[in-house]
């Protein structure tokens, strides 16, 4: 199906003005001396994003001048060009002469009526970025780059011709976007004023009870008003959802807007690069708020850009390994609830991983030991550091070390959504995008923390739980309890955030008790982290308000929210939440290790579960002690890998996909090199019979992981090794 390039043509001058401005701001500052690294940073993913845009929609004359302006400002960047008073007016003409084009563009609508680059002005730039010649420019008539020893100024470019004005009925009405989103804004504070009219039913409930007791005649007065309150507020709670829901609604727009211009990108960089690529589009017609499908155009340029150069081999390394020669990107959506989860797939060679521990390494972002010691997601997370890439030369297709950053900040910190990789060695690799819908109102929890009220995004608890304190465990020197098979750390939110403990608490009905502890479970794709908290104050759609300026840089808070009690609360970000317990975990852990270790770093040791945190916490406990360890997602994995390496000891879950621990245990027995090594069975099962079973198929241990602490895994494992 032919696309229609024209219908982008209106965004792409939209936002290509908005970084037009930044980038002459940007300027200003570099001439007065103010700018620092991260605003060159900032000037040159906004260079880079034009180009990349504008390349998209085969805007010539725009990518090329786009282009040597992220040359010049790359080179500031990295240090290896010095800011001069010449480079200053040079830039500022090469973003004039941006401005011009665009505005050109948004004149006609046509990429047609674009004039041709200005040579001397690239040839200028050109010399500036490599620190040799003038870096100054006088606009020039543009010449032919095909005839360079002689060339006539071009025909001038016929000015657009005036159109008629008309006057027609129609069934839509043209409204700007500024317009529709400040009335989803004042729809958003509707809401939340209606949750502290909420907030008021409740206190005239409380006095209502008061009153009983000391006024009968008042009481039922109070009675009857709050019934009638009630009433009222429910039928306005009806109304200003069914409002808002339409309110939003027309802003929402298919995913089409982006994947149908993408689709067109991959094919065009595929054939720029050598290389043939069909793409694949699944889910184009489920729809997005407009908010978030503007800022979704820079992740997806940039991922698409990363499979056609990283993932996808040329065509003869396909041949040879047996694949077709023509490669497929698959740009997918599926909705989830109030969540839609968008996939970009190649079927390339996947993440070298060696590439990347050497180029961290090598960049200094790592040292060699911590490199070592890394799974293979650790790995994986290091792609997303500023500046990095495993291209071995740069092109004006990859390799400055600029996107996946983009992606990752943009994905997590401005459409608070999750990332993840998924990458198979020869079969390719998936990085999959999960969004809300909208970001104009999402479900918020309400809890509180040593007085302190904060949100969390509903989306992320999979469940509340009222645990005894005798359910805790202590597992590697923190705190776990055992969800279904599985082991999920604890943390008590307070200590989380360093908040220090109240004098005097004031218990809440639903709150903690010494004997009984309220956890939040957390989930981030297959992670978990249960969250204790003192109370749970309300569940509300609430609006998220941006954080000030001096509480920007802080990672576990993404807003604010306003509840009943008109009071500001902080919200905080599961995924950073995970992240800053699991580093938590891993310093009390080699803490605990220091007066045990061993020389045991000559043990590699296999360790098969299908919970992350599970594989997570052995592996944390195992590699503070010494030991080298590969993880296994599930028992087929680990035969594979078991297969393919030697191994000194397995450690294994029993209920696991593909193959459980018991078939994976009697599987490796067979095999000569794991006849007399360790197995040891980790499990949450503690019948007889499952523990017999155990022995029957060969295992050396048994370990219950309600007994996990008692049975000392590490002292085991010493045992067995001998």
């Amino acid at each position: 199906m032919a696309i229609d390039i024209r219908k982008f043509i209106t965004r792409f001058v939209e936002e290509a003005r908005d970084h037009i401005r930044q980038l002459s701001e940007g300027i200003a500052q570099l001439g007065n001396g103010g700018a620092s690294h991260d605003t060159i940073n900032a000037l040159f993913r906004s260079a880079h994003t034009i180009k990349g845009s504008a390349r998209m929609l085969k805007l010539l004359p725009i990518t090329e001048t786009a282009f040597q302006v992220e040359e010049v400002l790359g080179k500031l960047r990295d240090t290896s060009l010095t800011y001069t008073p010449t480079l200053g007016p040079l830039l500022q003409q090469a973003i004039d002469q941006l401005a011009t084009l665009v505005d050109v563009l948004a004149g006609t609508g046509d990429p047609g009526s674009l004039p041709a680059v200005d040579a001397a002005l690239v040839a200028a730039l050109m010399q500036a970025s490599t620190g040799v010649g003038p870096a100054t420019t006088t606009p020039q008539p543009t010449a032919s780059t095909d005839n360079a020893e002689q060339s006539a100024p071009p025909a001038p470019t016929p000015a657009p011709a005036a159109v008629e004005p008309r006057l027609s009925t129609t069934d839509t009405v043209r409204v700007r976007l500024t317009k529709l989103d400040e009335l989803i804004k004042l729809m958003g504070e509707v809401v939340s004023s209606h949750v502290r009219l909420q907030q008021r039913q409740a206190d005239l409930r409380a006095l209502e009870h008061a009153a009983a007791q000391h006024d009968a005649g008042l009481a039922q007065q109070l009675r009857r008003f709050a019934q009638a309150l009630r009433d009222d507020v429910q039928s306005q709670a009806m109304l200003i959802n069914e409002l808002h829901d339409k309110t939003l609604a027309m802003r929402m727009l298919p995913l089409a807007i982006v994947f149908e211009p993408a689709a067109h990108l991959v094919r065009d960089l595929g054939r720029s690069v050598g290389k043939q690529i069909d793409c694949t589009v699944r889910g184009a017609d489920i729809e997005l708020d407009r908010q978030m499908i503007d800022q979704l155009t820079d992740p997806f340029i940039h991922l698409i850009r990363n499979a056609v150069d990283h993932g996808i081999e040329p065509p003869e390394l396909r041949a040879a390994r047996g694949k077709p020669t023509v490669g497929t990107l698959t740009l997918s959506a599926c909705q989830d609830g109030n969540w839609v989860l968008l996939e970009v797939s190649d079927d390339g060679g996947g993440i070298a991983l060696d590439q990347v521990r050497d180029k961290a390494i090598k960049k200094g972002f790592i040292t060699p030991e911590k490199a070592a010691a890394l799974s293979d997601r650790g790995l994986i997370d290091l792609i997303f550091l500023p500046g990095l890439s495993t291209n071995h030369i740069i092109t004006d297709l990859s390799g400055r070390g600029v996107g996946m950053d983009v992606v990752k900040e943009c994905v997590l910190n401005e459409l608070h959504g999750i990332i993840s990789v998924d990458t198979r060695a020869g079969v390719g690799t998936t990085f999959s995008l999960r969004l809300p819908l909208s970001l104009a109102m999402m479900r918020m929890l309400l809890v509180e923390v040593q007085g302190l009220p904060f949100a969390i995004n509903a989306q992320y608890v999979g469940e509340l739980l009222r645990l005894p304190t005798e359910a805790l465990m202590l597992v590697a020197g923190r705190q776990a309890v055992i969800i279904r098979n599985e082991f999920v750390p604890v943390v008590r939110l307070a200590e989380l955030l360093a908040i220090p403990p109240k004098r005097t608490p004031s218990p809440r009905q639903g709150s903690t008790t010494d004997a009984n502890l309220l956890m939040l479970v957390l989930r981030v794709d297959n992670q978990a982290l249960a969250v204790c908290v003192d109370a749970l104050l309300d569940e509300h759609d609430m609006v998220i308000k941006a954080l000030p300026a001096h509480l920007k840089h802080l990672p576990l808070l993404s807003g604010m929210v306003l509840t009943g009690h008109n009071e500001l609360a902080s919200v905080l970000h599961a995924p950073a939440l995970l992240d800053a317990a699991r580093q938590a975990r891993g310093e009390s852990v080699r803490a605990e290790a220091t007066h045990h270790q061993g020389d045991v770093s000559t043990y590699h040791v296999l360790v098969v579960d299908d919970s992350l945190n599970t594989r997570e916490i052995e592996r944390d406990v195992l590699q503070a002690y010494g030991y080298q360890v590969t993880l296994a997602e599930d028992g087929l994995d680990g035969l594979n890998k078991a297969l393919a390496n030697d191994f000194d000891a397995v450690l294994t879950d029993v209920e696991m996909p593909h193959m459980d621990g018991f078939t994976l245990t009697a599987r490796l027995r067979q095999e000569t090199k794991y006849q007399t090594k360790p197995i040891i069975i980790i499990t949450s099962r503690e019948k007889d019979e499952d523990k017999r079973r155990g022995i029957q198929v060969g295992a050396d241990a048994y370990i219950v992981k309600g007994d996990f602490d008692r049975s000392n895994l590490v002292d085991t494992l010493k045992s067995l090794l001998g």
